[in-house]
């Protein structure tokens, strides 16, 4: 690992000011990415800075069916959260898939959805949900946030504080994880409300986490898992690697999509 700075910021004015005075620093938010890739040395910031103790940026408030929940939470946070599960459990039951005990204790949803790793858990959640992305001095709508892969629509020095959405009628999640790192091969969150149909699919587009239109138009009709049975899923969008080509990823879409809305169910 080369040598770097930390920095332990109590706000999010002064993290912005650290950053502004370090060109070649970087945010981190749980390091769940960043300490692994720096201990390669494939990544070399002058600086790091340490959001995990800003105040503002922690917690989780339910307010009938409106959920916030600040940036530097952490996986196991969510998944134990009795607030949360109340209106929403399919989101519990998602950051209780993420990683091991040690990841889920140590990562954040901020952090997370930053990285935009292709096969994380969080960008479904957010995508499937309608979530809006709040930080320093912007709100940025999930639909428009995640632009391809470990890409999003973040500026140079802008924060993530919290997300917030409104809870829908029903939601599920279901994934097939790399049973080595538990990410997702192919994971699926889906979900009905008062803004329709969502269904969003992490682990399987080659551009990262993605809205499946066909699916939804099938679900908002019927929701059901037999819905499904004759949507089609184009595999010449999708990953394929040493772990699953692309048409085995369009299976595990289709799979994953069907156990997703039977746990909703």
């Amino acid at each position: 690992m080369y040598a770097a700075n930390y920095h332990r910021p109590s706000t999010v004015e002064e993290a912005a000011q650290i950053l502004a005075g370090a060109p070649e620093g970087k945010y981190v938010a749980g390091g769940m990415t960043m300490i692994p890739t720096m201990k390669q040395r494939l990544a070399a910031p002058s600086d790091i800075i340490d959001l995990r103790h800003i105040e503002s940026m922690k917690g989780i408030t339910v307010d009938g069916r409106k959920v916030r929940i600040g940036a530097a939470t952490t996986h196991a946070e969510v998944a134990s959260s009795a607030a949360i599960k109340a209106v929403c459990p399919a989101l519990c039951h998602l950051a209780g898939l993420i990683g091991d005990p040690h990841v889920r204790h140590m990562g954040t949803i901020g952090g997370s959805i930053a990285n935009n790793d292709p096969a994380a858990d969080y960008p479904a959640g957010m995508l499937g949900l309608g979530t809006t992305i709040i930080g320093n001095g912007f709100q940025i709508a999930a639909d428009d946030f995640f632009t391809g892969l470990f890409e999003t629509a973040l500026m140079d020095g802008q924060i993530i504080t919290a997300i917030e959405f409104e809870a829908p009628e029903t939601a599920g999640y279901e994934k097939f994880p790399n049973p080595a790192s538990r990410y997702a091969m192919t994971g699926v969150f889906v979900s009905k409300g008062a803004n329709g149909v969502r269904v969003a699919v992490t682990g399987a587009g080659s551009s990262g986490v993605f809205r499946h239109g066909g699916m939804e138009t099938a679900l908002a009709a019927n929701w059901s898992p037999a819905a499904l049975d004759a949507v089609s899923v184009d595999a010449s969008d999708l990953l394929s690697d040493l772990h699953g080509s692309a048409e085995y990823r369009a299976n595990l879409v289709k799979v994953m999509a069907k156990r997703a809305v039977a746990a909703a169910r």
